[in-house]
């Protein structure tokens, strides 16, 4: 913790949209509130340096709650009017086990709350192949890798993500195992 956080500089104050719609088994340990309450300081302030897109990374440790801490920014997002994410990792058996993580609310690691609302209304989550077709009341996750993002990129191809999505729409791109 440095010393802007730990002499009060940092809002730990985290709004509804995450606490109220992750998953209430997982209970949010100091340091993940800290990564929210850091992103949420460089999302909403003006720095010196401060560039868009802004990019951020999150060095945490395996089985440091990586991907709740994800989830939980996707539903901040949401809320700013972000619809898309494009979720890309260096791995397939990675992506199942995060799919599973985001989609089946059966799985016992299944992120978020059994009901997501955001401002008063029910939010679903769908896993997409490219966000042209894609529902703007939901949030709409393309999953891949990120050799298979370079292929659809490189090589035109029916339902899959291309250049022009870029164009189009607003993404928040999330890599996981950077």
């Amino acid at each position: 913790m440095n010393a802007f956080s730990q002499f009060g500089g940092l809002n730990k104050e985290l709004p509804i949209a995450i606490t109220q719609n992750l998953n209430p088994l997982f209970t949010l340990r100091p340091y993940q509130v800290e990564a929210f309450a850091r992103f949420l300081h460089c999302y909403k302030h003006d720095f010196p340096g401060k560039t868009y897109p802004l990019h951020l990374l999150y060095n945490m440790a395996t089985g440091s709650g990586k991907t709740l801490i994800m989830a939980g920014l996707m539903l901040y997002l949401y809320q700013q009017g972000y619809r898309n994410f494009l979720f890309f990792v260096n791995s397939t058996n990675i992506i199942e086990k995060t799919k599973d993580n985001f989609l089946n609310l059966s799985a016992t690691k299944y992120l978020f709350n059994q009901d997501i609302t955001i401002e008063n209304k029910r939010v679903s989550i769908s896993s997409v192949s490219n966000f042209e077709g894609a529902n703007p009341n939901n949030i709409n996750i393309c999953f891949t890798t990120i050799q298979k993002l370079h292929s659809d990129l490189t090589t035109l191809k029916e339902n899959a993500i291309t250049y022009e999505d870029f164009r189009k729409h607003k993404i928040v791109l999330i890599a996981d195992e950077a």
